[in-house]
């Protein structure tokens, strides 16, 4: 396993009226972050907010090429980033303990905090698929280039980690800075990771390592 210390390559924030990011997701332009009653995004280039979406948003965040997909309490929930409206809901598999979410394959891979796990589910019924058992508690999922990375957060201790989609075992882990927290987590599909700051209503770009 390769450990190596996380490279934070820019912050965002803290934004107004803003005081948790939690989920974080990437559409190929702007970057979404749930806050709590609201879904915003934000221009990367500028670290200026440009959209806020009033939907309620208090986990993992993630978006399929069409649309946003969001954790409210114990559902999930299927949205018109166009619109704001919301289109479907289907049941989250951790009845509310649920973290991250990511969406990959054709399928959504829903992180469940405390239970260490990320379950596989079908977007359409919720219906889980498969689940991979991780050693620590489960913040942000993030599939890129075929590799299941995820953050994690115990304590004062935060990491983001590549991890065997089929064994859970840690491959490769870029530990975050003391009382640096990793809640939602995002690829930008090159050389970044976004990855939400939690209580700290900040957003962080990571280098990836490749």
């Amino acid at each position: 396993m390769k450990r190596s210390a996380a490279e934070i390559v820019r912050e965002y924030g803290p934004f107004p009226g803003v005081d948790q990011v939690a989920g974080v997701t990437y559409d190929g332009q702007h970057v979404w972050f749930a806050a709590g009653d609201t879904l915003k995004s934000l221009d990367p280039a500028t670290g200026e907010t440009v959209r806020s979406i009033e939907v309620a948003a208090h986990a993992g965040t993630a978006f399929d090429g069409r649309h946003l997909f969001q954790i409210a309490e114990e559902h999930i929930q299927k949205i018109d980033p166009k619109t704001g409206r919301v289109l479907a809901t289907i049941p989250a598999p951790g009845g509310g303990g649920d973290s991250g979410l990511a969406w990959a394959e054709g399928t959504l891979w829903v992180g469940q905090y405390r239970d260490r796990k990320i379950h596989q589910i079908d977007p359409e019924t919720g219906a889980v698929l498969r689940t991979i058992e991780s050693n620590r508690f489960v913040t942000g999922v993030s599939w890129v280039d075929g590799e299941l990375w995820h953050g994690t957060w115990e304590g004062d201790e935060s990491d983001v980690r590549r991890i065997d989609p089929q064994t859970g075992e840690a491959l490769e882990i870029l530990e975050m800075p003391p009382g640096t927290a990793v809640s939602g987590l995002e690829s930008d599909g090159g050389d970044q990771f976004f990855c939400g700051g939690g209580p700290t209503g900040k957003l962080r770009a990571v280098r990836r390592p490749r």
